[in-house]
């Protein structure tokens, strides 16, 4: 098992960080999705395929790799499909269809995956019904959704823009990236192939989402160690004050358990899928609290500025209450984790 990033992974790390400091820095997160910043994230990193197989076009990385791409990503609050397109190309990995991966290894599609879980009778080669909840649905090109046919379980594939398709926008709370409630009427679905095993592709997707929340953990720390050393109240730095260094202490403490968990998740990933159920659920059990405590606190100790709607303290406490609740509540995952623990 390695925990520590290689050279390689280093490189990827500052060169992702980078891009996002000069293409996507945070105040332009409260303009949402720019398809241009999108464009120059696949067409000069390439990030949208990176776990895309070579045959397709993309990079043909693992796990580790991609964990360092989203830590990157949920630290500058990217809006916009990337983590839906992720989620796509991981059940597509189940289930690969070239037209689909390569448009993603090329940045000309962005895609949106239905969460395991539901599926919508397939007639005709078409699909009718309701999808409430919808990641980055009214940025997304394609949506993957789970059906039932004659023959089985399938995924199918459903051009968003398309006939007998509706799509209404959803009031969230994180304002950095889109939700949707997507109707289908009769939409005409390209069936893919077999539905990919469900709870392999919801570990997967749990390990990509803890790995966006260790950014937004992180940035949030930072964020709130450089104002406790500029702050200065009653003639003192404020992270002189022991209440205040007791609880970036604290914080810190939950990142670096966060940081321990979310390196041996993706490893699992990558080189040991018999431990990978077990990793993936202590991802969402303790890394998703944990990413909201950090944001929450790092919030409080901004003080009366940190509440108002000029301060980016809000937007990393909403995507980290978002992300907390993506893929179910920590106590569905520590649930589970029990279970598979046989606690």
């Amino acid at each position: 098992m390695k925990l520590v990033l290689s050279q390689e992974q280093q490189e990827l790390r500052a060169a992702v960080r980078a891009f996002l400091a000069a293409a996507s820095p945070l105040p332009k997160a409260r303009e949402g999705y720019d398809p241009a910043v999108y464009a120059r994230l696949n067409g000069e990193l390439g990030l949208a395929g990176l776990i895309v197989g070579e045959e397709y076009g993309g990079a043909g990385a693992g796990f580790a790799d991609l964990a360092v791409a989203l830590e990157e990503t949920g630290a500058a609050l990217l809006p916009g499909p990337f983590l839906a397109t992720t989620f796509a190309a991981i059940a597509l990995a189940g289930t690969p269809d070239k037209e689909l991966l390569t448009g993603i290894a090329e940045g000309r599609i962005s895609a949106a995956l239905v969460l395991p879980g539901a599926a919508i009778p397939l007639r005709d080669g078409a699909l009718t019904g309701a999808l409430p909840q919808v990641l980055s649905g009214m940025d997304a090109d394609v949506l993957l959704v789970p059906a039932t046919a004659d023959g089985g379980a399938v995924l199918t594939a459903v051009t968003l823009d398309g006939p007998g398709v509706t799509r209404t926008p959803l009031e969230t709370l994180d304002l950095t990236r889109d939700q949707a409630r997507v109707e289908l009427t009769a939409a005409a679905a390209r069936v893919l192939g077999p539905l990919p095993d469900a709870a392999g592709v919801a570990d997967r997707l749990a390990v990509a989402l803890a790995a966006e929340q260790l950014g937004v953990m992180r940035a949030a720390l930072d964020a709130i160690v450089a104002y406790a050393k500029a702050r200065v109240a009653f003639g003192r730095y404020i992270g002189s004050y022991q209440g205040v260094k007791h609880k970036l202490a604290d914080m810190h403490g939950k990142l670096e358990q966060a940081e321990s968990i979310v390196r041996y998740a993706a490893w699992a990933a990558d080189e040991s899928p018999g431990e990978l159920p077990e990793a993936a659920a202590l991802a969402q059990a303790y890394v998703g609290r944990a990413c909201f405590e950090v944001a929450r606190d790092h919030l409080l100790l901004h003080g009366g500025i940190g509440y108002t709607w000029e301060h980016d303290a809000h937007l990393y406490y909403k995507r980290a209450k978002t992300d907390e609740v993506l893929l179910g509540p920590p106590r569905e995952h520590r649930a589970r984790l029990a279970r598979l623990l046989e606690l």
